[in-house]
């Protein structure tokens, strides 16, 4: 009898050791709201479906915020094994010697296989160093959409069968929507993202020089070119007449959208989460407004959302878990699920192959104005943005277009400070990082 005990108990010990064998990985992400209960499904998915490995989702505030908690984290010995950086911050993280490991790097080295080539070439490319090499793990990539208020253009008299196209056409429909009594015409959120960068792309025009940064450290910015100033004063004497309504910075906006009170919003198609969970109207997705006598437009627009980087210093066993957990994510089953839950992009030309034939976006009309915005072919002006202190430089643009929103400034004057004041910028970031 004794024997069997002894028996019995090394065998309970082993159970215990083995369930304290399974690695935690540690995942520090910037999602909220039902995002941030998206992030909580996929995780447990995961570790669900093998028993080696555990993610462990940690929200760690905006993206500003959690990136700057990731470099304390990083001096301190206590950075996270996996951390989302938003697409501005692409740039600092690559520059950043280090600190990263390369998704293909730690893809391979765990036996996987990594082709860079079966993601769409917008989303691939913005996160491809100079040398070829992938250096961090496409996630919840969105680009820039135009939500739409259906009952109320309806009932301000304004076509529902063909949504707005053109800029003129958006200012023609916040003109009836004003006089039919709606307080909050059109808005916007991430007004940089969506009125600068996307802007430039969608009109095959430089935001910077040097192919936006992609092709070197000394790219300068040029965002106060005729094209640029005409949006801006076009948007400007909106606001002044009531057409135009800003809500705040980063995404405020979009709340203002769910809620009814603004019938027109230029934002993320990820915003889609949110409104089909609060929206009580009918709404739908179109893309973005171009100026129709600008030749070369419309062209694509470009990613926003965020990446999965690898921090560097960590152990053997935690590389071989970060690589199972992006080995799942790169599952076209799991990213046309989660594409079609929250709006982000199929990464994947697979991913988007098996939504369309799933019937989605004949189910759901709109649904795919981002990824056929995304596919497109691009330029050297539309492949993306990648400037060095960019999340700076985000914040100097807030508070210049905030000055013309106001009547404060002229978009002329506000478009030459945002380029002075940001290149002095790209210069400290260029000699910071010159090797």
């Amino acid at each position: 009898m004794k024997f069997k005990k002894i028996i019995a108990t090394c065998a309970f010990s082993a159970t215990v050791f083995g369930a304290h064998a399974q690695t935690e990985i540690v995942w520090w992400h910037s999602m909220s709201g039902a995002l941030g209960d998206w992030i909580g499904d996929i995780s447990k998915d995961f570790n669900s479906k093998q028993k080696d490995y555990k993610i462990v989702p940690v929200f760690k505030g905006n993206y500003d915020e959690s990136m700057s908690a990731a470099v304390a984290a990083f001096r301190s010995g206590n950075a996270p094994h996996i951390l989302q950086v938003f697409e501005v911050g692409t740039a600092t993280m690559m520059a950043s010697k280090g600190v990263v490991v390369p998704v293909e790097k730690v893809m391979r080295d765990a036996g996987y296989k990594f082709d860079p080539q079966s993601y769409v070439p917008a989303v691939s490319g913005y996160y491809t160093a100079p040398n070829g090499q992938m250096m961090s793990f496409p996630f919840n990539s969105s680009t820039t959409v135009m939500w739409v208020n259906l009952d109320a253009l309806k009932a301000a008299g304004v076509s529902t069968e063909k949504l707005p196209e053109t800029w003129p056409e958006v200012t023609l429909a916040a003109a009836k929507l004003k006089a039919s009594g709606h307080k909050c015409p059109v808005t916007t959120a991430w007004q940089g993202w969506t009125q600068l960068e996307s802007f430039s792309a969608w009109h095959n025009t430089e935001l910077a020089t040097k192919g936006n940064g992609m092709r070197g450290l000394d790219a300068r910015l040029v965002v106060n070119s005729p094209l640029h100033v005409r949006h801006i004063e076009n948007l400007g004497n909106m606001a002044q007449q009531g057409l135009f309504v800003y809500k705040g910075r980063s995404g405020s906006a979009g709340a203002n959208f769910e809620s009814g009170e603004c019938a027109i919003s230029f934002n993320s198609s990820a915003a889609y989460a949110g409104v089909s969970k609060n929206a009580k109207f009918k709404f739908a997705v179109g893309t973005m407004p171009f100026y129709p006598d600008v030749s070369g437009a419309p062209q694509n627009t470009i990613i926003g959302g965020a990446s999965l980087w690898s921090m560097a210093g960590k152990k053997p066993a935690d590389y071989k878990g970060i690589a199972a957990f992006f080995n799942y994510l790169s599952d076209p089953v799991i990213q046309s699920a989660n594409h079609k839950r929250t709006g982000y992009l199929p990464i994947t030309m697979a991913a988007f192959k098996l939504t369309e034939e799933s019937g989605f976006y004949k189910q759901n009309p709109g649904t795919e104005v981002s990824v056929n915005q995304m596919i497109r072919k691009t330029t050297d002006k539309s492949r993306g943005i990648r400037l060095g202190n960019y999340v700076q430089i985000r914040s100097i643009e807030d508070e210049e277009l905030e000055q013309v929103w106001a009547g404060k400034k002229s978009a002329k004057d506000a478009l030459d400070s945002i380029v002075k004041r940001g290149n002095e910028l790209l210069e400290k970031f260029e000699k910071a990082n010159k090797s």
